[in-house]
Order: structure tokens, then sequence, then C-alpha cells
């Protein structure tokens, strides 16, 4: 057996934001007032960019648009545990993703990055590009599973077999992505995708640390600054337990939680550190 989650031990800093006594309060920081829209109920209209900032022009229909478009549930919800228990926001998240996370203990990091990516491209009907590995190498293609067919999983080994009728329904989706996210993770993730400059980042970027513990989180909005040409960006991740995908505060930023490209080596992230040769990038 091959299960691997995102990060199997608790990491320094989850348990230094989790020590605090005071949760992050549902009104707005003051810090925060032109940034915040809380009757926004999308990435965009939710979370508004600094004065001197404007979003990137992104394609329609694409997997940026996707992600800058996300539903939110309303302001000052809290994140919600495959159980139906909460995650107290020790200073981690300034928004909640609405959307459904199933019943077991499996949409954790790397799952919810490999979800979004390939709820996009089922929505877009580009079925050929759906395909995830598991740690142990075997390519899961979506297309395959169309068919009918269904994984076989013997010690460290997998396999097809046609046991199904074909079928395309949202239902046998996400039944695909539970397999995927029992066998793949942040390992076998980090090794599909390819590294990316910094310089060069966009909507839909993955900061990935392989292993275990590991940790995986997604570029989800850009924006840029017409006179000085600075980046900032949006973060978004899941975590363990299994639980619902979260915009991420920025601790080094008490005014918003937009992050500068410049941000050096190494990325401060609530719950995990980064460096910035963590970044890569899906395969088009």
């Amino acid at each position: 057996m091959f299960i691997q989650a995102c990060g199997q031990e608790t990491n320094q800093k989850q348990s230094v934001n989790q020590n605090r006594l005071t949760e992050y309060p549902h009104e707005i920081s003051k810090n925060y007032i032109g940034v915040i829209n809380p009757e926004g109920q999308t990435l965009e209209t939710r979370i508004l960019t600094p004065e001197g900032f404007e979003r990137t022009t992104i394609d329609e229909n694409s997997f940026a648009e996707y992600l800058r478009q996300l539903p939110l549930k309303p302001h000052g919800s809290e994140v919600t545990l495959y159980n139906g228990s909460s995650k107290p926001n020790y200073e981690v998240y300034d928004a909640v993703v609405n959307l459904n996370i199933g019943r077991k203990d499996l949409h954790q990091c790397a799952d919810a990055v490999m979800r979004l990516k390939a709820e996009y491209l089922w929505y877009q009907k580009q079925y050929d590009k759906i395909h995830f590995d598991f740690t142990n190498g075997f390519q899961v293609d979506y297309s395959e599973w169309m068919k009918g067919k269904r994984i076989v999983v013997k010690g460290n080994k997998a396999y097809w077999t046609l046991s199904n009728s074909p079928s395309n329904t949202y239902q046998d989706f996400w039944r695909y992505m539970e397999i995927v996210f029992s066998y793949a993770g942040t390992l076998s993730l980090s090794k599909e995708l390819k590294p990316v400059n910094i310089e060069n980042l966009k909507i839909g970027d993955v900061f990935i640390q392989g292993g275990s513990p590991g940790h995986a989180i997604i570029v989800v909005d850009l924006a840029l600054n017409l006179h000085t040409n600075k980046k900032i960006f949006l973060l978004a991740q899941s975590y363990m337990p299994a639980q619902e995908i979260q915009i991420l505060k920025n601790p080094d930023n008490k005014t918003s939680p937009w992050y500068s490209v410049d941000f050096g080596e190494i990325l401060e992230t609530p719950e995990w550190t980064f460096y910035k040769t963590d970044l890569k990038r899906f395969e088009e």
C-alpha cells in the first residue's frame, strides 16, 4: 500500500499558530479596509487589489479564470473538515472556498491542487488531459476510467480492470479523484510538475515540497502594479485532516493577503515554509 498524505508530521509553524489565544475575528481588520469586500461571493469580488495594482489579464475559460472565479463561503466562515467539524481560524486564512470535499479524510494539500486542475478540465470537457501518477509511478488516465475501467491495487503494484459500464457523471469523476487522493500525494505530484522561475510566476502555479511531511499550495490570483511592474499573488491550500480549500493570509503583510513576488529566497505561509525554488507548474 502506498498511501501518502500532504504532511504526516505536524509542521512547527502550525503548532505556533494553533497556540494563539485569540482567533481571527470575523470583522474586517482596520488594516484590511479597502481590500476585503465582505459581500463578494467569488475570489475576485471578495479580495480586492491594493491601491496601484490591477489584476492581470487572463484568457476566457482558462484555468486562471477558473481559479479567479472560485466561489467563496460567506465572509467570516470557518473551514469545515471532512467530518463536519471546524478548523478555527488561527491567523491562517481570509476566505473559504465553497466546494464540497466529500466525507473521507482524503482531500488534503496536494489533493486539493489536483482536484482544482482536474475539475477545471472536466468542466471544459478536456477529459484526455485529466491524468495523475500514483506514488509508485502508475499513471491514472480519466479517459480510461470513463470507459468503465477501475484500478486494482496489490501491494506496490496497480493495474486496470474492466468492471463497470462506460460513464462520465460528476459522481464518477469524484470517485476517480478519491482514488487519486488515496494513492498520490506531494511526492508524486512534485515529480509531475515542471520547475518555474519565480519571475515567471502565473496563476495555477504550485509551491510544493514532496515527501512525508510535504505540502503544496496553489497560486489562485495575480495582480500587477502598472507603474513599478511589481507582481503580487494570492495563495490557497487544503491541509490535514482533509478540509475545505482556504485562501491564505500573508503572515508578513498586515494590510492584505496578497504576497509579493519579491519575497526573497524563503516564502513564509501561515502553516508552512517554502523556498522560491519550490515553484512548479502543470505541463500544458
